[in-house]
């Protein structure tokens, strides 16, 4: 069974930074794009970033580009986002998802497989 799990999240004041892992495991991900969202309460889920399995192709949302790094270690399974500079209007519950393809996406419905969530709390 595909398990994702998030790590990182916390408390930090306004400009300090976080980095979130995700950890994937039992399953195949050679070949599978990773995404990170977030949702804010009584928000939508939203994209933060997604990553091809080589790294090569990224997506950022734009008000987040900057800001926001997402990176993969494939020998480790390991999803990254580096935060820095975070704003109160980051704080949200931080989701990461895989796909069962290598194609990178912004939509939530197109990700086969999700973590449980991180909170990220940010204050003013």
């Amino acid at each position: 069974q595909v398990q994702l799990v998030e790590s990182g999240g916390g408390l930090v004041q306004t400009g300090g930074s976080l980095r979130l892992s995700c950890a994937a495991s039992g399953g195949t991900f050679s070949g599978s794009a990773m995404g990170w969202f977030r949702q804010a309460p009584g928000k939508e889920r939203e994209s933060v970033a997604s990553i091809s399995w080589s790294g090569v192709r990224v997506y950022y949302a734009e008000s987040l580009k900057g800001r926001f790094t997402i990176s993969r270690d494939n020998a480790k399974n390991t999803v990254y986002l580096q935060m820095n500079s975070l704003k109160p209007e980051d704080t949200a519950v931080y989701y990461c998802a895989a796909k069962n393809t290598d194609q990178i996406s912004a939509i939530p419905r197109t990700y086969d497989y999700w973590g449980q969530g991180t909170q990220v709390t940010v204050s003013s």
